[in-house]
């Protein structure tokens, strides 16, 4: 599995209040879509699948939301390509595929959801690493 291309498509944000009591964060990540690609330069024995993603945050209370959209183009074995495409008909990946998609996925998201939060000056979505003092 390589991947050929990453691309937002979709980046939706906004703030309703600045009281954050309470506020408590959910995320989902959920594949829109998957299909082949039809591009004329693959490789003899691969495929090309567009993975349409959607990236949400939502925060309490209807506090906020950060909504990220895309594509991630992926190059896969023929036979794995074929594969997954036949269980996308029924909705369904298997979870190594599924897992290998949503890292790939979540690595690029955290990384801009971070800086819309930060621009928004909303907490984020998930616990940063923190130092604290040797006892």
């Amino acid at each position: 599995m390589k991947i050929l291309g990453f691309q937002y498509k979709k980046m939706n944000s906004e703030k309703n209040t600045s009281n954050l009591e309470g506020v408590k964060i959910e995320t989902s990540l959920n594949i829109d879509s998957i299909l082949e690609n039809p591009s004329k330069n693959v490789p003899k024995g691969e495929v090309f699948l567009d993975i349409s993603f959607t990236f949400t945050i939502n925060y309490s209370k209807k506090i906020a939301k950060v909504e990220l959209g895309g594509i991630l183009i992926l190059s896969v074995e023929s036979s794995i390509g074929k594969k997954i495409l036949k269980k996308w008909k029924k909705k369904e990946i298997d979870e190594d595929i599924r897992t290998n998609i949503f890292n790939i996925i979540i690595t690029k998201t955290n990384i801009k959801a971070l800086e819309i939060e930060d621009t928004l000056n909303l907490p984020p979505h998930f616990r940063m690493p923190y130092f604290s003092p040797k006892k």
